[in-house]
């Protein structure tokens, strides 16, 4: 089994990567295979709303997100990380997921995902619930820990001071190995991923 964790920060090992490497070694203590996917420092740019992606499973944008994607399918679980920018996710990771998850719920679904803050002092929270969103439209299990996931510090040594986050990160790798436990363990007893009814879409307009 293996865990993707995307460092969407632009700096490659700063605090996001930080944290996300605390998730990491509980993950491989759990033997649990990880890759830390770093979306660049190069612009990305938002979802042009094309629908190509629907046809080829690729975006026509090709840059690191198609470069995910290809990973993405292999993948048994993903946690998104974001450093807070202005009390909300990162441009990059907002445009990078928005990308990502554009008609592809089909990648995604049953599969257990988890996002984490990183943040100086405020804003946390607000990125976290922002980027959970993008689990709950794709029927994808969300992975908690024993506190909401974030880590505060303005530099990777600070974050390393933070001693409840770090202990939250390392719950939420723990947590996240229990799952994706259980869920083989449900495939292996024939419990699959349930069977969804064709989807109805409204703009409520009557």
């Amino acid at each position: 089994m293996k865990v993707l964790l995307i460092n969407g920060s632009p700096h490659q090992h700063g605090c996001t990567y930080t944290a996300l490497s605390e998730i990491a070694t509980s993950l491989n203590t759990e033997n649990i295979e990880t890759e830390i996917f770093w979306v660049g420092n190069k612009p990305i740019s938002g979802c042009l709303g094309c629908k190509g992606c629907s046809k080829s499973g690729k975006c026509i944008i090709d840059d690191s997100v198609n470069t995910f994607l290809e990973k993405a399918r292999e993948a048994d679980g993903f946690i998104f990380g974001s450093p807070v920018h202005y009390a909300g996710a990162s441009g990059m990771i907002t445009s990078f997921m928005d990308r990502a998850f554009y008609h592809k719920a089909g990648l995604y679904q049953g599969k257990p995902a988890a996002a984490i803050a990183s943040c100086r002092r405020g804003g946390a929270s607000a990125t976290f619930d922002q980027l959970n969103k993008y689990f709950t439209i794709c029927s994808m299990p969300v992975v908690s820990s024993q506190y909401w996931n974030m880590v505060h510090g303005n530099t990777p040594d600070e974050v390393k001071q933070d001693l409840e986050g770090l202990q939250t990160m390392h719950t939420l790798g723990r947590n996240m190995a229990w799952i994706l436990k259980c869920i083989e363990a449900g495939k292996c007893s024939g419990i699959d991923f349930p069977t969804h009814e064709e989807k109805i879409a409204t703009n409520f307009i009557r």
